[in-house]
């Protein structure tokens, strides 16, 4: 997680603060802190967070940990990263939990161990915190830390991808592309594909133009198709540029114009 993610997971403290967890005078320190990182002012971020991420509060010390991790106004640490992560997550806060789950599956900070990842990302999962869903449902998916279960797996990716969570929604998606861990369904799979492209997630975006590609579970339409391929190799998918020029080889010029046009005009859709 970065840029975006950091934004969000402060943002959604400052909703917490203005609820009346600590009252408005932190409410305000929050939004202060939020506005400073957005703006990349990570020196005054971190002037505002160590403080209170020194005195015990859990959502600061997730934030700083986060911070180390990127080296975002202070020098990259993944080790200073986990020590805050981990005095944040034994206080029970979701958003650490899930990040330092994401320490032990990486081996960033800590020796890698899938299943210290996967208690981690339970803890975080069972409060609702949708990427600690999506990182539970791809340990199920690929045997990692637990044994390999499509149907937990499916659970998991469910639940995130309900919540909006892009890479969720495109792990759902995949799911049902395969039947694995649900019936093979391709109209669900462009449902959960097309949901997930819409945010921007280049590996839906790919999947989506596969579909359009080859008419499974939407009408065949390579000009679709081509718009999504163009999209996932802008976002960085090394194969949705290869298939982009598949598509483009079956197509006239008038078809290739109006699929760029498509293209540049499109916009992702923010989930709530």
């Amino acid at each position: 997680m970065e840029g975006g993610a950091m934004r969000n997971l402060l943002r959604a403290t400052v909703m917490v603060v203005a609820l009346g967890y600590s009252g408005p005078v932190m409410a305000g320190v929050w939004e202060d802190i939020t506005a400073a990182y957005t703006r990349s002012d990570y020196a005054t971020a971190l002037r505002l967070l160590r403080p209170l991420a020194e005195q015990g509060n859990a959502a600061a010390q997730s934030a700083l940990g986060f911070m180390y991790t990127n080296g975002r106004g202070v020098p990259k640490d993944d080790v200073q990263a986990v020590k805050w992560y981990r005095l944040s997550a034994e206080k029970g806060y979701a958003a650490a939990q899930a990040l330092l789950g994401a320490s032990y599956s990486t081996g960033r900070g800590v020796p890698k161990d899938d299943v210290q990842a996967v208690k981690w990302y339970r803890l975080a999962a069972e409060k609702g915190y949708a990427a600690a869903q999506n990182d539970l449902g791809a340990s199920y998916a690929n045997g990692r830390g637990v044994p390999k279960d499509d149907v937990q797996a499916v659970k998991w990716f469910r639940l995130a991808a309900e919540q909006g969570y892009a890479v969720a929604q495109s792990n759902l998606g995949a799911s049902y592309a395969n039947g694995q861990g649900v019936p093979k369904d391709d109209v669900q799979a462009v449902k959960w594909f097309r949901l997930s492209a819409e945010q921007g997630n280049a590996v839906a975006q790919f999947n989506l133009g596969v579909f359009y590609a080859n008419g499974r579970g939407v009408p065949k339409d390579y000009v679709l198709a081509y718009m999504w391929a163009n999209l996932g190799a802008a976002g960085g998918h090394e194969d949705a540029r290869e298939n982009r020029e598949e598509y483009a080889a079956k197509m006239t010029p008038t078809q290739i114009a109006e699929a760029q046009k498509l293209s540049r005009e499109w916009k992702p859709t923010l989930a709530q």
